[in-house]
């Protein structure tokens, strides 16, 4: 399913690739990548031969119906693995645990170090907490990786998305060995992060914000809020 799926998708909006080389032929890898769209985590499987493994929310799995089935199938196609992931702490353990596993098996495992989509096409912060310590955990060599123009093709509140042509570029492999065994160092977790989304920086050519994606949601929605408000407030004078 997942070469039907790829197929159709490069079929469809010919996406542009630079650095494929970079992607090894056989081994663990992690793909640490921007995020711009919720079609991300297809573009890029589509475009590589080897299968990669994202973290997915676990409602996408398990939705009733005949709707939700072919949600499931379609998912688990395309490699993503269902994780809850709304328990708080123990949510981020078993993410991480995911991940583990996978590279363990000597596969490619897909992470987003922003924790979520930009809100508004910039780049953000990393969180510390996945992908450092998946990358400590295993040696496997973290791949930075830029998507660009997804969040054209599928802007946040968009079903039909719209024929645009995105592009990926791929870096050359980071090596993290030096830190194993460090994983409990708060200092040498921000660290790895922050060295992997420079490199992101690098090729997505996006502006970096030194805050959270999360706490810049926050920002634009309480902005949207006072803004309403204030509208509101006016219309009744």
């Amino acid at each position: 399913m997942k070469f039907s799926i790829g197929g159709s998708l490069k079929l469809a909006f010919r996406p542009w690739v630079e650095g494929i080389e970079n992607i090894p032929a056989e081994g663990p890898a992690i793909l640490a990548s921007n995020h711009l769209s919720f079609s991300d985590s297809f573009f890029l499987p589509a475009v590589l031969d080897r299968k990669v493994t994202f973290i997915a929310k676990s409602e996408y799995f398990t939705s009733p119906g005949v709707k939700g089935k072919l949600t499931a199938a379609f998912f688990k196609g395309v490699g993503q693995l269902p994780v809850d992931r709304s328990g708080g702490r123990g949510a981020g353990e078993a993410a991480i645990k995911s991940g583990i596993e996978v590279l363990e098996r000597g596969e490619l495992f897909g992470i987003y170090p922003e924790g979520t989509r930009s809100p508004d096409g910039r780049l953000y912060r990393g969180k510390p907490g996945g992908l450092a310590r998946v990358a400590l955990a295993t040696g496997a060599p973290v791949i930075p990786v830029a998507m660009i123009d997804t969040e054209k093709v599928q802007p946040p509140g968009k079903i039909v998305p719209k024929m645009i042509r995105p592009g990926i570029r791929i870096g050359k492999p980071l090596d993290f060995t030096r830190y194993q065994g460090m994983e409990g160092d708060r200092f040498i977790l921000r660290s790895v992060t922050d060295e992997v989304m420079y490199e992101i920086m690098k090729l997505s050519g996006q502006e970096y914000v030194d805050i959270y994606a999360t706490a810049a949601k926050r920002q634009i929605a309480e902005a949207a809020k006072a803004e309403a408000e204030q509208a509101k407030k006016a219309a009744a004078e």
